[in-house]
């Protein structure tokens, strides 16, 4: 009996034995896949130390890229990709052969985030999207194609996951992410390439979980969970774990950029959320090894949340200090910009339904900020500084493309303050030749700070001519 089992666990063990030596090309390459145009793509693996590996592309037939599997039975080969085009095949060659076809090259970002980032154009149950049917029927005409990466969590980094490229078709792209998509589409229309988007998101996480060891470090409040073969799918919010599972695989595959909405899940710690994105992206950036490539992100939504302020009852108006916070990331990361959503929330749904806004304006950001396309409002008008004249209040904007706007309607979201830091109803109105605000109120003699739309819930009312809403902002730093 001793016998049979030794040669149990001597077969088993010869089995894992073979099964590492087994060749491999990393799970985020299939058939349908987009590449990075015009970089060198670096392509991976696992295989057996000293086997010759060998890339040919159809886009390039005479040519072959090789390598040779290292000691510790990995490989990594960097192929240069052309201009947006195809479909393409390519081949990886060791010991077995792996061809890839209906390969495109274009456009290609990664999209991440929590739950309104995650929501497929589908729509939640009984939450819709806002035109998803016309998109759906419409997205067998696009060059669009996209990959889901499963949920999971680990406490340890990963490196396979179990997921495939599609090219987008009303059967599947219901499926795809709704932010990802519309963002997708927005591009396509306007550089007309093909666009690839891989969406690694969860809803209900935190920063924390999508940070990775080094990031988590930096913060004393972080604690790092001890490494182990555990995995979930089901747990979004302890650090790293969600960068283990889902961050960690991608890394190294040729992207563009990032765009990213998540932030609902933190406003229990508001004053530690900019720093935390800022140390996120800073080591995104590192293990992808592509510099500063670029971060475009979502502000959260106007949404009520007094059923959640029982956790924050230092903070009566939360996600408007969060949404501050957000505001602060832009000064804390380099080639960041953000989509400003005053104007989309819903008071009892924190899933706001107008996913295409969303989408468009990130895509709005892309093209001006990375794809270098000019003459239209791109980014929201940016509170500036203030300054006091008598009794009045002058209200100063960044990044005005043609002035500020309110449509016609009266300004009803200025509050003004004194010294006594008690805020009143303010009146406000554009100064057209100056593209300021102009802020007073009768009970107000000598003003020290202003505040706009400082709220859980509001609907925009102040917006730059291009149709791009001004987020909310405060002119103090009182506690």
């Amino acid at each position: 009996m001793k016998k049979v089992l030794l040669n149990l666990v001597f077969l088993f063990a010869l089995a894992c034995f073979a099964e590492a030596q087994e060749f491999k090309v990393a799970d985020i390459f299939s058939d349908n896949m987009v590449l990075q145009q015009k970089i060198n793509n670096p392509f991976w693996g696992w295989g057996k130390p000293g086997t010759k590996v060998t890339i040919s592309t159809s886009w390039n037939p005479d040519k072959e890229y090789t390598g040779v599997i290292n000691s510790k039975g990995t490989w990594k080969i960097a192929v240069p990709t052309p201009a947006a085009g195809g479909p393409y095949e390519v081949t990886v060659t060791a010991n077995k052969k792996k061809v890839f076809q209906n390969v495109f090259v274009g456009e290609v970002w990664l999209a991440s985030g929590q739950s309104n980032m995650s929501m497929p154009l589908k729509g939640y149950y009984c939450q819709p999207v806002l035109g998803a049917t016309e998109a759906i029927l419409s997205s067998a005409k696009k060059q669009i194609h996209f990959i889901n990466i499963p949920t999971l969590a680990a406490y340890k980094p990963l490196e396979h996951f179990e997921a495939e490229w599609v090219k987008a078709s009303p059967e599947n792209v219901a499926e795809c992410t709704a932010v990802g998509w519309f963002f997708a589409d927005f591009l396509q229309r306007n550089m007309d390439v093909p666009v690839g988007i891989i969406n690694a998101s969860y809803g209900g996480s935190n920063i924390e979980a999508w940070m990775n060891a080094e990031a988590c470090k930096q913060f004393d409040d972080i604690p790092v969970p001890p490494l182990s073969d555990e995995t979930s799918p089901w747990i979004s919010n302890v650090p790293t774990v969600l960068y283990n599972g889902m961050i960690h695989p991608l890394v190294g595959y040729g992207i563009k950029g990032i765009i990213w909405y998540q932030g609902e899940s933190n406003i229990f710690n508001v004053p530690r959320y900019a720093p935390s994105v800022a140390a996120m992206v800073s080591k995104w950036r590192e293990a992808w090894g592509l510099g500063e490539i670029p971060f475009y992100y979502a502000q959260i939504a106007p949404y009520d949340y007094k059923e959640w302020n029982f956790f924050t009852p230092q903070w009566p108006e939360v996600s408007a200090y969060q949404r501050e916070a957000q505001r602060q990331c832009l000064t804390l990361i380099p080639n960041s910009a953000m989509a400003v959503l005053l104007d989309v929330g819903e008071r009892y749904l924190i899933h706001p339904r107008r996913k295409k806004e969303v989408g468009d304006r990130l895509g709005m950001l892309a093209l001006s900020k990375t794809y270098g396309m000019k003459g239209f409002e791109a980014e929201s008008p940016t509170y500036s500084k203030m300054e006091v004249e008598g009794n009045k209040a002058i209200i100063h904007f960044d990044n005005q493309f043609n002035g500020l706007t309110s449509y016609g309607k009266t300004l009803e979201l200025f509050e003004i303050s004194g010294d006594n830091k008690v805020f009143h109803k303010a009146d406000a109105y554009i100064d057209e030749e100056k593209g300021t605000v102009v802020v007073t109120c009768k009970y107000v003699a000598e003003p020290k700070a202003v505040r706009y739309a400082f709220k859980d819930f509001v609907k925009a009312e102040l917006f730059g001519t291009g149709g791009l809403p001004v987020s909310s902002f405060r002119t103090d730093d009182w506690d």
